[in-house]
């Protein structure tokens, strides 16, 4: 009997990041945060290099690389607890990771089936829309049915 514990790992991810994929965050400031919050705090950079324990000119590079997106998370976990911030991490899916491998499959079954399709056309056997649709809605569902990780194997097509 296939356990059914990945299904609910997955049930209870998609729950919990639901609450961010629906949660009105606010932007991250052009700036950045650490620059914003030093700010906000009226912190000068000197200070905030004296608890970090580096140059000012230090100060000012980590605030530059986090407005161009190049700093480390280690970094600005380091940042923000000088700040008496706490950093929140985290990767929010624009859809449910449900979704997500309902539209793969989908994909996937698409793929096969025009392959199929158009070789039965060849052969002068081609089906029914509808009967195309019912078939490949059966595959969508028998690849659902396996193993997630199959969904995301590549093939020649991909290398």
């Amino acid at each position: 009997m296939k356990s059914n514990f990945p299904k609910l790992r997955l049930r209870q991810l998609d729950a919990a990041l639901a609450r961010w994929r629906h949660a009105d965050l606010p932007p991250c400031p052009p700036s950045g945060w650490i620059r914003a919050i030093r700010d906000g705090l009226g912190m000068s950079a000197t200070y905030l290099a004296g608890r970090l324990g580096v140059a000012t000119s230090t100060v000012t590079r980590l605030e530059q690389s986090e407005a161009e997106e190049i700093i480390s998370v280690a970094t600005q976990r380091r940042d923000a607890d000088a700040l008496g911030c706490e950093l929140r991490y985290a990767l929010v899916p624009r859809q449910s990771l449900e979704a997500t491998l309902e539209a793969r499959a989908t994909a996937l079954a698409l793929e096969q089936m025009a392959a199929i399709n158009h070789t039965m056309a060849l052969e002068a056997q081609a089906t029914s829309p509808a009967a195309r649709e019912e078939q490949t809605r059966a595959l969508v569902e028998a690849l659902r049915a396996g193993s997630s990780r199959a969904l995301w194997k590549t093939d020649r097509r991909d290398r």
